[in-house]
This record gives C-alpha cells, structure tokens and sequence, in this order.
C-alpha cells in the first residue's frame, strides 16, 4: 500500500487561495459606492436575467463575484437566514453585521475543510437612518470580513478600479454623480461600457420600509449622459 504524499498545511492554504483568487479574477468587478441618500451598486453584468446584486431584506442587499451558483446559493442562504431572524424576534433584528459573520462562518469552513473552495467574494450593503450607519462587509473566500467605508470593490481587476475609485470618490455625491464615478472607475481609460452593460440597483432611505431598488436601463443612460 502506498503512502499519500504529505503536504505542509500552509502550502494546502496557498494552493487553494490561489485557485479561489483565479477564478474570482476571471469574473467581471462590480462596486458598492455610498452617496447622500445611500449606497448605490454598479455590477458589470450583461445579463438581464441572472443578477448579480439582490435584496435580502428590509435595509439589506446582496452582491457578489465569481461563479454565480455558488454565490447565487449563499444569497439563497442569506434570505432564509434573515426571514427566520425576522419572525423569531423582530424585523429589526435582522442586520448586515450579523449576516456578514454568518456568511464568513460558512465560507471560512469551506475554504479550510473542503477539497476546492468557493470561487467568489460578496458584499453585504445596509443603509441606515443617515450615511454614518451605512454598513459595506467585503467578505472573501476565505471568510475574511473586511467592514469598508466610503466604497467597496469585489472582482477582477479590482486593484486598479480601488485607484480609479479613489482618486474620484467625493462624500458629497449624489446618485448621479456616484454613478458616473463607479461606472469611470470599471470602464478605465481603455473601455466603454453602455448602460446596457451595466446592472444598477440602490438602498435609499426615504423609500419606507424596503430601500432596495433596480435602477431601469433608460435612467442609467440619462444619468451617464
């Protein structure tokens, strides 16, 4: 009977973060940017039927980059995870942060404990009554939550859109603004992306109990115009 061979764990570690970042940079970027009346997201997605940002409940929503039925799955996860929170207590119970550690949980144990990791990275936006309790939970493959302010990028190329983003990035933007931003920041000097490349979605506050939004193709055309 032969022996297997033996690995050093740290090089397991290695090989399988480098098979998750692989993939994850092989999927489109998306970005989650705060404005005065909340946080919009900007996901380059051609797609008008697989989305890749979504609500998961009153003030939250979801996003997320790489293969999309792994990440479709643990948005899945999140909407049951959230309604049961919500009857068992209260509505208001149910929050981004909590979510967010529910997510590393899970993802943290497929990524030590499974033979190949999640190839994905998500983002739990939620606004709250004024910009300082807006919440951005960056959650990587390997379950490391990164609580981010101001603005978040998930995906490829994700280094040079963070630069783009931060040379451009005002407090002050308005929806439009905040749009023309994101959308300079995933083009970049060599591309152009349409409105019709582009999946848009916002948490407002002042839309009562449920802020999550599409945003139609016919207003991001106007609002890039």
């Amino acid at each position: 009977m032969s022996m297997p061979f033996y690995v050093p764990p740290e090089q397991q570690m290695k090989d399988r973060a480098d098979f998750a970042r692989k993939g994850i940079a092989r999927g489109r970027a998306l970005v989650g940017v705060q404005f005065e009346q909340g946080i919009l997201l900007v996901a380059e997605n051609s797609s008008s039927t697989l989305r890749k940002v979504s609500e998961i409940y009153d003030r939250i929503a979801f996003a997320g980059v790489g293969k999309y039925n792994e990440f479709d799955q643990l948005r899945q996860a999140g909407v049951r995870a959230a309604d049961l929170t919500g009857f068992q207590y209260s509505r208001l119970d149910v929050d981004a942060r909590s979510l967010a550690n529910q997510y590393a949980q899970i993802m943290g144990q497929i990524f030590t404990h499974d033979s190949k990791p999640l190839e994905v990275e998500i983002l739990v936006a939620e606004i709250g009554l004024t910009s300082e309790d807006d919440r951005l939970f960056h959650i990587l493959y390997d379950g490391t939550v990164m609580d981010e302010s101001n603005f978040s990028v998930l995906g490829g190329d994700a280094e040079a859109i963070i630069v783009r983003m931060r040379a451009n990035f005002n407090s002050g933007f308005d929806l439009s603004s905040a749009l023309r931003c994101a959308h300079g920041a995933l083009a970049g000097s060599d591309r152009q992306l349409s409105a019709s490349d582009l999946e848009v979605t916002t948490l407002r506050r002042g839309n009562g109990r449920r802020c999550f939004a599409r945003v139609p193709e016919v207003d991001v055309q106007l609002m890039l115009a």
